[in-house]
């Protein structure tokens, strides 16, 4: 008998693996460590540094809120265990973002901290913005989501929105004057949430 056809659904599934997807959120980092080390971190290595882990953490963030309409817009629920390993490397781009300014900019000089937090208040807005990742990526493993509970990790898993939000604004006040990459992430970021409350008021109308 010949064997039934596999699915497309099947046969996505054996592709995906999050090694993979790993490797290839890696890449960005291995060029961060290249370029450090042939001296191509510009005059200013350590904004350098914080601004490029930045935009990729935006970037990471974005690419996980994309799972979503992926999946319904193309009848791909294959995609949808994905949302975990984009979150995680967003966290991971996050943390080095983070600690790029409180290790590298500040040297953990808790002085020096708090005047750059009087003179440059947007820190916050990406304070808050990390440690909403923190959560998150704490909460990400299934054993978080048996203690919490589904509805209460759902709901819990929902602040992304708001980190996305955070995370946007704090790089538009951070940017200042050329802000045609801020803006950019803000229209991605505007249409992925405007799809979600579509979908939201389409499934209250029914």
């Amino acid at each position: 008998m010949d064997e039934a056809p596999v699915s497309r659904s099947s046969r996505l599934r054996e592709r995906i693996d999050t090694r993979i997807i790993w490797l290839f959120s890696a890449i960005p980092l291995i060029t961060l460590c290249v370029k450090a080390m042939t001296g191509q971190l510009t005059a200013n290595p350590i904004e350098f540094i914080s601004q490029f882990t930045g935009w990729w953490t935006l970037f990471s963030l974005l690419l996980t809120l994309c799972v979503t309409p992926i999946r319904y817009l193309f009848s791909l629920p294959v995609v949808f265990p994905l949302r975990r390993t984009f979150g995680l490397v967003t966290f991971v781009y996050g943390a080095i973002h983070f600690l790029t300014w409180l290790a590298l900019d500040q040297f953990f000089d808790w002085t020096e901290i708090a005047l750059d937090l009087s003179e440059r208040p947007f820190i916050y807005i990406g304070f808050v913005a990390f440690v909403g990742l923190f959560i998150l990526a704490l909460t990400s493993t299934n054993r978080a989501k048996v203690v919490l509970g589904t509805l209460r990790w759902r709901r819990l898993h929902k602040i992304i929105y708001l980190i996305a939000i955070l995370g946007v604004t704090h790089f538009f006040v951070l940017v200042k004057r050329d802000v045609w990459e801020p803006l950019m992430f803000a229209a991605v970021l505007f249409v992925l949430l405007g799809y979600r409350l579509f979908l939201r008021l389409l499934k209250d109308k029914r």
